[in-house]
This record gives structure tokens, sequence and C-alpha cells, in this order.
């Protein structure tokens, strides 16, 4: 079971960063949403959350804590890269977060209990099997907004750089059209 729990944060894990390949740092920064979401800031924020889920919940810290999950940081300064932050530092931590999570993911059992101390207090002792779960939740959840900004920004679509789940012959202006059709017929026909 832990085989298959950890090949899925994997997935999630890769599918986050490969959608910063091939852009420039304008687009893996720029916000794309009202709430400043970008790409680089996505991948600084999960593995952010990722060091704090598989260290200090199971007692083994992250060794190198970065500035900006301390207690006095700056309001979401994990969710976006300062200008001297670089692509290569932020996919370096998640590397290194990556490694040191699999090591607790392979020291421990399922049932190991953590302690999340910013969760409701009934459920603050999860197991390690629960944590692993949450997490591969968090990150695919994650992964699918980059999905929409990598898009927005030029089209790329997929789990991987490939997007071989999108290897077909098909008409995407065509379909976004009769989409955009039925929108308006079930509006009434009145959206504009």
């Amino acid at each position: 079971m832990k085989t298959t729990l950890s090949r899925y944060l994997q997935q999630a894990r890769d599918a986050a960063v490969w959608k910063l390949e091939g852009l420039d740092e304008y687009d893996i920064r720029r916000p794309m949403v009202r709430t400043g979401t970008n790409l680089l800031g996505l991948v600084k924020h999960v593995a952010s959350v990722e060091s704090a889920y598989f260290g200090e919940v199971f007692g083994r810290p992250f060794p190198d804590p970065p500035p900006w999950t301390s207690d006095g940081a700056e309001p979401n300064a994990d969710l976006w890269a300062t200008a001297g932050e670089s692509r290569d530092f932020v996919v370096d931590f998640y590397r290194r977060v990556q490694k040191h999570s699999d090591d607790t993911i392979a020291s421990l059992p399922l049932d190991a209990i953590g302690f999340v101390g910013w969760w409701p207090e009934e459920r603050r002792n999860p197991t390690l099997h629960a944590v692993l779960v949450h997490m591969i939740a968090e990150t695919h959840r994650h992964a699918g907004h980059a999905d929409i900004l990598r898009e927005l920004i030029d089209g790329s679509v997929g789990r991987s750089a490939n997007g071989s789940e999108f290897e077909y012959e098909f008409d995407w202006e065509e379909h976004r059209a009769r989409l955009e059709q039925a929108a308006r017929d079930a509006a009434g026909g009145d959206s504009e």
C-alpha cells in the first residue's frame, strides 16, 4: 500500500514541477487570477506544506526550513517567489523536501501517529496513512490549478510534458464553441 500511495504522490509532484518547463521567468511567476495564483508559487507552496506534514508532524523536522515557513513570515509568502528566489532554488528545495518526505514515509509504518497542531483537536493525531492521503489530495489539487494556469499561458495541457492523455485528433475550438452555445442556451440565450 505504501508503494501505491507513494506513486500517486510522486505523480502529483512531477505534474506540478513540469508545468514550469519551457516557460520564462515572467510566465512562471505572473499572477494569473485575482488571488495571485502563479505556477512557481504553487510549487513553492506544495513543497512548504509537504515539508511540514512529513517533517514536524512526525517529529522529523525538515533540516533546512526556509524563512517563509517561520512564524514571523509574511502571510502567503509560500504562494509566490521573490525575484531572488530562482526557479532552480524553488525546485531544488522541493526535491530536497521530497527526499526528506520519502525517508519519513519509508522509515515509519502506515499506522504511525503524528501530531498536526493546526488541525481541529479531534483530528490532530492522524496516522502516516492519513497524512499521505491528505498530501496526495493537496498536491493533486494544486497540480490541477497549475494545469489551468499553464493552459491559460500557452495552451499546454496534461499531467506530463508530452500531454499523452490528449494525444488524439480533436477540434478543441469546435468543442469549446459547442460548450459556449450550451451555456448560452441553458441561460435562455441571454448571456453575452
